[in-house]
């Protein structure tokens, strides 16, 4: 049943996710939605120095936004910085050296920047990796879910009150459709049971990012969140961790700029501002969660308990963190029936 759940989903993926999907969806497109000038907004985007989230930054940049990369290497990131100014002629990018695996530092840069900067209005969590064996980091999370969960997590609860003072304030998480084929696995939230699969647990995670997302629209509606897909997508990352993908779709895969249109007009466009906060999106548009009859959905205990988790894990790597400041209410706020449908 599972391996026809995921042959249907592939089949709609080579109609949706491709090159030819995005010039499918583009056709409808409402051109003035970019338009727009940003100057005097900040933009944090993690994963800059390369793929979406380079593209994202150049397209930033063009517009007049302050750029805040957040990059795990710095000669990467200076590299991707001279071809960001170079583009877009604009000076106002500047390279922060985080690794979001690692939590504790996650918070403390986190921290860092709230004291030195006065607003953020638009965060972009673009940051990701699928590692195919089982790793831990220093602090003992798998590594998928260092990254892509509780990296995300711990960045987007920092900076929430900085977010929250400033005007029209947005965060964009890009997820994956493969979290389609996922239901959230309260029961292991580190995939430590059965045969270790990084790409499904990539898809997992995915999963987790958009329920993240739907509580945050909950919990804070002053700030407009959003998850969304952006394809197949040709990039340095799927090259290198799903190089039989990569070679098997070949010049049907998105280039990065297809790849990162969603995410600039999340970011960007009122459009964007005037839709529900908490959905997800493909190609400009909020789509379903879950794939038709799926069996995905969750129900408000589950959610409530992988909320509460998260918690506990917080607690447990920032043990000395003034939490009611850290924002982590969040995590044990009660979960009402109206997501049973929805995560």
């Amino acid at each position: 049943m599972s391996l026809y759940r995921n042959s249907i989903w592939f089949m709609n993926g080579l109609q949706q996710y491709t090159r030819k999907g995005y010039e499918t969806a583009s056709k409808v497109f409402e051109p003035q939605d970019l338009n727009v000038s940003i100057v005097g907004r900040s933009f944090m985007i993690t994963g800059a120095n390369s793929g979406i989230g380079k593209a994202t930054a150049i397209a930033v940049a063009k517009k007049g936004g302050t750029v805040h990369m957040v990059c795990r290497n710095r000669d990467r990131a200076e590299e991707a910085k001279v071809d960001i100014v170079s583009e877009s002629g604009n000076t106002e990018v500047y390279i922060h050296i985080v690794d979001m695996s690692e939590t504790r530092k996650v918070w403390e840069f986190a921290e860092a920047f709230k004291e030195q900067y006065q607003s953020l209005n638009v965060l972009i969590n673009n940051a990701g990796c699928m590692v195919n064996n089982r790793e831990m980091n220093a602090e003992g999370l798998e590594m998928n879910f260092a990254t892509n969960t509780m990296g995300m997590l711990i960045l987007t609860q920092s900076l929430i009150p900085l977010l929250r003072k400033s005007r029209d304030p947005r965060v964009i998480t890009v997820s994956s459709g493969g979290m389609l084929v996922q239901k959230l696995r309260v029961d292991d939230l580190q995939s430590e049971k059965g045969y270790f699969d990084g790409v499904m647990v990539y898809a997992q995670n995915k999963r987790q990012q958009v329920v993240l997302t739907q509580q945050w629209a909950e919990a804070f509606p002053v700030i407009h969140f959003s998850a969304m897909h952006p394809g197949w997508v040709d990039t340095p990352a799927v090259s290198a961790s799903m190089p039989q993908f990569h070679q098997m779709m070949g010049e049907r895969l998105r280039s990065v700029e297809q790849g990162a249109d969603t995410v600039l007009w999340l970011a960007v466009s009122k459009a964007a501002a005037r839709t529900l906060s908490g959905q997800f999106f493909q190609d400009r548009a909020p789509v379903p969660a879950h794939l038709p009859l799926a069996w995905t959905h969750s129900s408000a205990e589950e959610i409530q308990s992988f909320m509460t988790q998260l918690e506990t894990l917080a607690r447990a790597l920032l043990p000395d963190v003034e939490h009611e400041s850290f924002q982590t209410s969040i995590c044990i706020k009660p979960v009402t029936d109206q997501f049973k449908h929805q995560d």
